[in-house]
């Protein structure tokens, strides 16, 4: 059964979404509750999987991956095993921020950051010597002009 939310729950997972390191005490006082609700309704909102993982965000760039790609893939290949093996060789590459299967021409879309050209190429290899596609084209982003995992709440 779906947990329902509402305006003081929006409010705290806007918060969280914000800065989710700041105080249960800066929380509390931004949404205008106190801390022990905000941090039931936290506590209620991580069981029901509306809150997962918290991490933090590294700026790529200062740590040497100055290389975004977004990869566009076709493949000839449906069937269950070779899938099987295309998304294991994906969970593997801590290259491939993300992955989406799409509908349309193309079959799938990656996000991959790495150093440059030549640690792209690196990561290419590895990938179609693990498992047979039939198109690849690599696309460099030039520029980030935005990126964010939040929701419009």
């Amino acid at each position: 059964m779906p947990v329902r939310i509402d305006d003081i729950d929006r409010k705290i997972l806007a918060a969280l979404q914000r800065d989710a390191s700041r105080s249960l005490d800066e929380i509390a006082a931004e949404v205008g509750s106190s801390k022990t609700p905000v941090w039931n309704r936290i506590r209620k909102l991580r069981e029901a999987g509306i809150i997962g993982q918290t991490t933090v965000i590294l700026d790529a760039e200062s740590l040497g991956f100055e290389a975004c790609f977004f990869v566009l893939i076709r493949t000839s290949e449906h069937d269950a095993d070779w899938q099987k093996r295309f998304l294991a060789a994906l969970k593997s590459r801590p290259e491939v921020q993300e992955a989406h299967r799409l509908a349309g021409d193309i079959d799938y879309i990656l996000k991959v950051r790495v150093a440059n050209a030549r640690a792209y190429d690196t990561f290419y290899q590895a990938l179609i010597s693990e498992v047979k596609v039939h198109n690849v084209t690599a696309l460099l982003s030039m520029e980030e002009i935005k990126s964010t995992a939040a929701l419009p709440l």
